[in-house]
């Protein structure tokens, strides 16, 4: 492999990874961690028959609290969750062939010189949202519950 092809590859290799780490770093600054409810939360935790106890210790305080008329409460879990991601990578190289002279004869070799960079970047955003609605009967117990999530 001459020196020019080998510049060219090497080139190429540095955009590669360029395109290959700004995912890494939209990986990296994620968090995925921590208390969230969710959907397959409600699903588990969440029955008919419960105290208000039992699902405050399943998904937390509720957001909004209300009475009907017959002085049942409804409980409101509002969620909303937004992404916002930028990441950036630059990448350069070079390569380059020396020249000389041969002495007395006065001969030049003018050198082939090649450089370059690259930057890559993602930014993305992205929102998500759960809506919990869960009704309580006359002794405090759920009677019912309904959930809707929502993603773009």
């Amino acid at each position: 492999m001459n020196r020019k092809s080998l510049a060219a590859l090497a080139f190429a290799c540095c955009l590669c990874l360029a395109g290959c780490s700004a995912q890494h770093h939209r990986d990296a600054v994620r968090d995925d961690s921590g208390d969230r409810i969710s959907v397959g939360t409600v699903q588990r935790e969440i029955r008919t028959g419960m105290s208000g106890a039992e699902v405050v210790a399943a998904l937390g305080s509720p957001n909004m609290v209300t009475t009907d008329g017959q002085r049942r409460e409804t409980w409101v879990y509002d969620k909303i969750a937004t992404e916002r991601v930028y990441s950036k990578s630059s990448a350069g190289g070079g390569a380059g062939i020396g020249g000389g002279g041969a002495g007395d004869a006065g001969v030049g070799v003018l050198g082939l010189v090649f450089g370059g960079s690259s930057s890559a970047g993602a930014s993305s955003a992205s929102q998500r949202t759960l809506t919990i609605i869960i009704k309580f009967d006359e002794q405090s117990r759920v009677r019912d519950f309904s959930y809707r999530q929502s993603s773009f």
